[in-house]
């Protein structure tokens, strides 16, 4: 019998203090937009500029890609109950919230996974990385990404949605994380959160393991080589995708590994902001933006639409 009477969940969000909650809302709008820009920039440069259609660059388009959708996937609904002072979400709207954000993630990590490997073939295995990495390979590590971020949520996701919710029915969240939303569930979740935390532990450190590796072996083989511009040059372009690890990682380890008490709810809702609002928002800058080559592409392309303009103009 199907026991579920609870419609809707309430959503805490940040605070209850009104003129606090506009200033966070001006700052995450503000943040959001910049985030959809600079990843779309991303997007867009890396499929017109035919000097980008490398593998690191085909990686990071589709890591953009994932970012708009997994920042996306959260923040559009924090903003709206935030600007309206609403804090509720359908159920059906809280499951798909949860089962996109989770997705999204999942396909990040095996993504970050992916792309530490290609910088270790490009820099230890110079002379092979085409004949490695070619378009073929990458194209079916990305779909293997999304495969797997796919397929590891689904079983989970099906379960947490087929449990009745019989009340109370409010997350001290701001959005449906799947650790406030099990605690609701009227029935015995350990065999899920155990779940959970298995897949949790498999998506983050196993990607995490590939990752630290590869780069272990790339900072070895950078202090062999000989021209110091050369191991600057190649230091240079590892260092922005260890500084990415590092926040992602991180911040997810704390949320979805590390057990959390009653009294780290507020921190805990700092370091999900730093997730999904703060990674996503420095990505484009920390990959990208500050790569003279794609500012380069950059330049080009707003000097050639400069010029498509005028001259119909």
């Amino acid at each position: 019998m199907n026991r579920t009477t609870v419609r809707e969940f309430i959503l805490l969000g940040f605070t209850l203090n009104r003129k606090l909650e506009t200033i966070l809302f001006l700052v995450l709008f503000g943040t959001y937009i910049l985030t959809i820009m600079g990843n779309m920039v991303i997007i867009v440069i890396t499929l017109v500029d035919h000097h980008l259609y490398t593998p690191m660059y085909f990686f990071l388009r589709h890591f953009a890609v994932l970012e708009i959708g997994f920042t996306t996937s959260i923040t559009p609904k924090a903003l709206a109950n935030m600007a309206t002072g609403q804090k509720s979400i359908s159920i059906s709207g809280c499951f798909s919230q949860s089962f996109l954000y989770f997705v999204f993630g999942t396909t990040e990590f095996l993504l970050l996974a992916v792309m530490s490997v290609d910088r270790y073939v490009a820099i230890c295995n110079p002379l092979r990385y085409s004949t490695i990495m070619h378009s073929r390979v990458c194209s079916l590590l990305v779909l293997c990404s999304w495969l797997g971020g796919f397929l590891l949520i689904l079983g989970p996701a099906v379960a947490l949605f087929q449990m009745p919710f019989c009340g109370p029915n409010t997350l001290n969240h701001f959005f449906c994380d799947n650790g406030p939303l099990i605690k609701l569930a009227c029935i015995d979740t350990s065999l899920l959160e155990l779940m959970d935390f298995l897949i949790a532990t498999f998506s983050l450190i196993g990607t995490l393991t590939v990752s630290m590796v590869s780069y272990v072996n790339i900072v070895s083989s950078i202090l062999r080589i000989p021209s110091s511009t050369g191991r600057q040059k190649a230091f240079s372009t590892c260092a922005s995708h260890i500084t990415v690890v590092s926040i992602t990682y991180g911040s997810c380890i704390f949320m979805y590994i590390k057990p959390q008490g009653d009294s780290e709810v507020h921190f805990s809702k700092l370091v999900a902001v730093l997730n999904i609002v703060v990674s996503p928002f420095l990505n484009p800058f920390i990959y990208c933006l500050r790569n003279r080559q794609f500012q380069d592409a950059l330049r080009t392309q707003c000097q050639q639409g400069v010029g498509f303009c005028k001259m119909y103009l």
